[in-house]
């Protein structure tokens, strides 16, 4: 295991324990995970091959969407044509390269205790970055301090 480094943000000596995945900066924490995101200058892009699409589900399938939702989930669903936003973010495609977030993603999805983890996961800064990504995709921020005309 590598020793930790010098934060990127606060100059903290073998603090840093987490790497930027756009540009590989070394930081300590969600703070300074949020400060290098709004200064981050990502390497230039490569060019990558698109991924594989996910096979649609077969038409005689018996389950569906609304078979798993229960009408308390029915109001926290996000409309399919949202969620297709997400497969055309290049922000999003870019988190997803890190190894080590598709990895914390895999055992999110295997975990039989899910809420736990994710809350475990949420104090992760790469993890919430994640997040952070895929509720402004699905949920944009409104603009604030804006006077109505």
């Amino acid at each position: 295991m590598r020793a930790p480094r010098r934060c990127a943000v606060c100059g903290e000596a073998g603090a840093a324990k987490y790497r930027c995945p756009r540009c590989a900066a070394s930081y300590c924490s969600v703070p300074c995970c949020r400060t290098h995101r709004e200064r981050c200058t990502p390497e230039p892009k490569r060019e990558l091959e698109p991924p594989a699409a996910l096979p649609a589900p077969p038409a005689d399938s018996p389950w569906s969407v609304d078979d798993i939702l229960s009408e308390d989930d029915e109001r926290d669903r996000v409309p399919l044509q949202k969620l297709k936003l997400l497969g055309e973010s290049e922000e999003l495609r870019t988190l997803l390269l890190n190894p080590h977030l598709r990895q914390l993603l895999i055992t999110v999805d295997q975990a039989e205790d899910k809420s736990s983890l994710m809350k475990k996961y949420m104090q992760e800064p790469l993890f919430v970055e994640f997040a952070d990504c895929c509720l402004g995709i699905v949920e944009p921020p409104e603009k604030e301090n804006v006077l109505p005309e």
